[in-house]
């Protein structure tokens, strides 16, 4: 009787030992991947590797002098939640009532859409709005919301540029990586008719999917028990779970026609998930995948590829 009952005592004390330790995982990767802080972790991760080219193109091209030189409008909005958002206007050149809305990626800034911003206001002649997302840039916020938030916001924003530009505004909504998942989430909200297209860069299919690769990729861990952990750290200190934070889900659900465009070279987020998305979309949809392109490199690495085909999918759905 006495060695049950030892046995009962050493079992709860390591199951309260074991109970102890998830915790603090958990905390440690909210405060990894979630709080908003210097992600040091991502600092020589070969999955976000770039060609040479690539990168003298993203750290000192022609897109960052013209974006430097442009005289972007300062707009600011009140989130759902009280948080004081960021967002920059540029009017096109001549007068359109096409705007494009970006949507850029983990630990970016508005700024960042540029590089895609420069060809839709010179080429396509479209008014530009970028917008630092929730937890970035100069937008308040101390977490990242990985889309999940962040499409309430750009409901906020597609609902502020409609007041701004006039109801007969189009609006395409782009958006890279993180920020293509924020599109995407968005996508399955009641949204205006003005919204005619999205176009999303390398989307993950939801967060939970995403946490779980990188967890197994990165730190050669399990998902059980860490994941569901997280997720439920991230409901307590950010107000979101990770496995509700689902484009997947939001796809199913939109009217809205997409482009998926991905590398097919990318192993940060892996070119399947696009694919899954494809699958799953309720509305009209594009695919293109580029050939030796890395995480979000598609544009930089095969430009004409990603022009023609953006081109022939607005002309197609904003006439």
């Amino acid at each position: 009787m006495k060695g049950k009952k030892r046995w009962k005592i050493i079992l709860v004390g390591l199951m309260t030992v074991l109970l102890t330790i998830d915790i603090i995982i958990g905390f440690f990767f909210y405060d990894l991947a979630i709080e908003r802080n210097v992600k040091e972790f991502l600092t020589g991760n070969a999955d976000l590797e770039v060609s040479a080219e690539t990168m003298d193109v993203l750290l000192d091209g022609d897109w960052r002098n013209w974006s430097a030189a442009q005289d972007f409008e300062l707009w600011e909005m009140e989130s759902y939640d009280g948080l004081n958002l960021k967002g920059y206007y540029l009017e096109a050149e001549e007068p359109t009532n096409k705007t494009v809305v970006f949507a850029h990626g983990y630990l970016g800034r508005a700024n960042d859409m540029s590089l895609f911003g420069q060809y839709y206001y010179e080429e396509l002649g479209y008014n530009m709005f970028t917008a630092d997302l929730r937890g970035h840039g100069k937008s308040e916020g101390n977490y990242i919301g990985f889309g999940w938030h962040d499409r309430l916001d750009y409901v906020g924003w597609i609902d502020k540029i409609l007041e701004e530009l006039g109801p007969d505004t189009e609006i395409v909504l782009h958006g890279v990586s993180m920020g293509a998942a924020t599109v995407l989430m968005t996508s399955g909200e009641e949204l205006p008719a003005n919204v005619k297209t999205i176009v999303a860069d390398s989307p993950y299919t939801g967060v939970d999917e995403l946490f779980k690769y990188q967890l197994s990729r990165m730190f050669n861990l399990p998902a059980f028990p860490i994941i569901p952990t997280t997720g439920i750290v991230a409901n307590m200190k950010a107000g979101y779970t990770l496995k509700e934070a689902s484009a997947l889900k939001q796809v199913r659900k939109t009217e809205v026609p997409i482009l998926y465009i991905h590398g097919d070279k990318d192993t940060f987020v892996p070119t399947a998930m696009t694919r899954e998305l494809y699958q799953n979309t309720n509305s009209d949809k594009e695919v293109l995948i580029v050939e030796e392109a890395n995480h979000g490199e598609s544009f930089v690495k095969d430009t004409a590829a990603y022009t023609a085909a953006l081109t022939a999918f607005l002309n197609k759905y904003i006439p």
